[in-house]
Formats: C-alpha cells, structure tokens, sequence
C-alpha cells in the first residue's frame, strides 16, 4: 500500500476518486455527512470499499496522507480546517485524476455557458471520430472515466470550487467564458476572491498551451492587464476577430488560429442567441487547436441538439412556441433568455430568489414580454419589480397552474418560456425536475 487516501463526499466525484484511488494502491476510506445514493453504496460495495454516512469519523480521516473533498463541501467546514491545521493536502477529485492521465485536457469554465460550450465542444471532437471524454460537471467522473477508460482527449466543465482545489492540475486548452456575480457567499462576499478562483484554470500552463477568452467581458479583460498569461491567448467576441482569434462580421461567424480560417453564418448554428453565440466560438476555437477539419466543424455546429433544460425549444401547441429553460437559476441566464426570444413572451418565473436584482431585466421585459406568470411560494419581489414594466402578472403554486395560465395567455404566433431566474426548491427537487414537470404540463394541454 502506497498510504491512505480520505474520500470526503460520495457522490459521483468522491466515488470516482475511491474507484481510481483503489486501483492505484491506495488504502481508501469514503466519509459523507449526508445520505449516500443508493447506486454509489452499491458500487462502493462491489469495490470492498471502505465508507461511511451520516458522519464525519475525524480520526479515520484526519490520519490520511492526502485527502480528496467533494467541491460542495466548503474550505470552513469544520473537518476540513483541521486537515489545513495538520498540514494534509486537501485536493479536488480533477487534481488527482489528473496526477493518473497524459490525456490532453479541454477545460472549460465561466459563470454562465460553460455546460452548453462543453457539451458542442465534446460533440464537435466525438463527430470528428477523436477518442474522446466528458467530465467534470457534465457526464461521469473524471477520476472514474481515469480508472476505467483509456480517453486521448478531455473535455472537462470546472466549477470555481473544483478550480480551488487544483493545484499542479495543467489544462491544455483553457476556456474562459464570462465572469459574473455568482456564489459570493462561498467567497466572503468579494468579487476579487471569484474572480481569482476563475483564473487558476490558467495555472501552470506553458507557451504550448491555448487560453481562449471572451474580450467582450470587461471583468476578464480587466484582470488581464494585471496578470502574465504564458499559454498562446486566443480571444472571443461578438466583434471583428483578430489574429489569432474569433469575432463576427456580416452575421458570419469568423475563427483564424495557426493560419487557417473557418467561416460559417451565425443563422445556420443550431445554437440561436447571441450568448449561444459566444458559446459556440469558444467551442468552434477549441476544437480547431485539435485541427479539425471545417466541413466537420460546419456540420457539427448545424445539427449539436442543444442542452435539456437550458433554452430548451420543446413542444408548439396552437402556433404558441414552449421553451424550457429551468436550468436559469440565476438573473443573468434569464437575461440572455429573454434576449434571444424575438416573439411576445409569457414569462414563467420566481422560486428561491438568491438576492437576485432584478432591474437588469426591466428593459427587456418592456420591450418583450406581454405577461409574467408567478411560480414561487414568495412572489413579491418579482410582482414589484415588474409592476410597472407588464400590465398582466399572475401568481401560480404549481407547474400544472403556471402552464395554463400560461397557456391562457399567449396567443398564436407568441412563446411561452419558463425561465424562473431563481433556485427550485422551494416546490421542486432541483432545475431538472421543474423543467421536466413543465414539459409533462405542456403535453397535457
């Protein structure tokens, strides 16, 4: 045995790392405070791995050589300061997948766009016959996928909270999409502290390496000037690109890297809206590093089918268009949902409202859309901050109420789009359960 490694958290990470740990040599031992799925004990068990729940057992864990956390358990939870006081190495379940992998890595990370961006680009590279994967945030484990496959290249979407855990981690291809307001509360409340989480995904990266980044995001373009970025800078805009770069001209969108050039009309991406827009120049970079040829690139921009639950374009019924967008939790998301809508809109929203400020949305809710339907257990906030901008606003305390209220609503040729801009759970599991919930509605109409 090379030593002991603790597993804190087992979901679909923390089982991942047991399974690679294990086959590595390691002696392992999984802790998880809360209820283990089902599915992860039986793996677990299958594995003879060691686990418990309900608990964190300190002295099990606190005798560890190296300990891999869960990115949802914060850095002030209690167990967690003791490791940090005793000098063991606290790492993400990507850190030390990666110390087991010479795959190439795409590492794709941003406030908003990076599932989405991870999803085409993966799409793009496994069109195009590379033999390739998807982790992190998106599809299985890294570490598992490690332990079990034999992938030559990565595509992998980072969560602040799995970049604060990286620390000799390398991407090959790092994607910067956006940086916007967003888990303050894991961040002491300081916008500098997310910002520099964002940005080790730069971190060891050698003049062989890509950084792409959005130019059009002047919080990226701000902290650029004070930082020395080794790796070849490529970035991305809804401008005239530059050289190397991406940007847009005529409705074309435009991509020159290592003396080739792609070209395409943005009216023929499967992906309409401008932050779709985005989302598919930073895949469309990444996958011609990888020297993809452009018919392929073409084809595979055309007919990618999009994300479930994210702008989601569902079902027409009575010439009303329902899109289902749940996956926007936040007021930012809804911004760009409300943006590439370009019919009158019967807006379903509300749910847990994260501090969220709405005045953002004001213009576009006077410019487009004819009725808010409510769908929240608290919807004072939402009626006050559109009062003035929609004549009609309902409140609905379910999906059934809230998508025929909807429905009553609309008329033919008009969109109805749940795009809540706020957490689920007050009436639902998760954003996948309020958006599945809306398209069962919606076929029952």
């Amino acid at each position: 045995m090379i030593g002991k490694v603790a597993i804190l958290g087992a979901g679909e990470s923390g089982v991942g790392a047991a399974i690679l740990a294990q086959k590595k040599g390691f002696e392992v031992f999984v802790s998880d405070t809360g209820t283990i799925k089902e599915k992860y004990k039986e793996v677990l068990g299958n594995f003879e791995i060691d686990f418990e729940e309900g608990q964190h057992t300190e002295n099990r864990i606190l005798d560890a050589k190296l300990v891999v956390k869960s990115p949802g358990i914060p850095e002030t939870a209690p167990v967690v300061n003791k490791l940090h006081g005793k000098g063991i190495p606290v790492i993400s379940e990507i850190e030390f997948a990666g110390r087991f992998t010479s795959a190439k890595t795409i590492c794709i990370t941003g406030s908003n766009g990076k599932t989405t961006t991870t999803l085409l680009t993966y799409h793009i590279l496994k069109s195009a016959g590379l033999n390739v994967g998807m982790a992190g945030n998106v599809g299985k484990s890294f570490a598992w996928q490690v332990a079990e496959e034999n992938f030559d290249v990565y595509v992998i979407e980072l969560s602040s909270f799995q970049l604060d855990g990286m620390y000799d981690f390398r991407a090959d291809v790092a994607v910067l999409m956006n940086i916007t307001p967003d888990h303050l509360d894991r961040y002491g409340y300081d916008m500098q502290n997310y910002v520099d989480s964002k940005f080790r995904i730069l971190q060891n990266q050698t003049s062989n390496d890509y950084f792409i980044y959005c130019d059009d995001d002047e919080v990226i373009v701000k902290e650029l000037e004070k930082r020395e970025v080794t790796a070849v800078k490529i970035p991305f805009g809804l401008g005239t690109p530059a050289n190397p770069g991406a940007g847009v001209q005529e409705n074309r969108m435009i991509i020159n890297i290592n003396e080739n050039q792609f070209s395409m009309s943005i009216l023929d991406l499967s992906l309409q809206g401008k932050h779709n827009t985005y989302n598919s120049l930073a895949a469309g970079i990444a996958s011609m590093v990888f020297q993809i040829r452009n018919e392929q690139l073409r084809e595979s921009m055309t007919d990618f089918k999009g994300v479930e639950h994210r702008l989601e374009r569902f079902l027409k019924v009575h010439g009303i268009e329902f899109i289902n967008d749940s996956k926007a939790t936040n007021v930012n998301s809804t911004w760009y949902a409300l943006e590439s809508v370009h019919k009158p809109i019967v807006w379903i929203a509300g749910g847990v409202d994260k501090g969220n400020d709405y005045s953002m949305l004001q213009g576009l809710a006077t410019e487009k859309v004819k009725a808010i339907v409510c769908l929240g257990k608290n919807n004072a906030k939402i009626k006050d901050a559109f009062a003035d901008c929609v004549s009609d606003i309902v409140e609905t305390s379910s999906m059934e109420e809230a998508v025929k209220a909807a429905y009553y609503l609309a008329r033919n040729g008009d969109t109805v789009l749940l795009s809540p801009a706020c957490a689920s759970f007050d009436l639902f599991n998760n954003y996948e359960d309020r958006g599945n919930q809306f398209k069962e509605e919606v076929r029952n109409l």
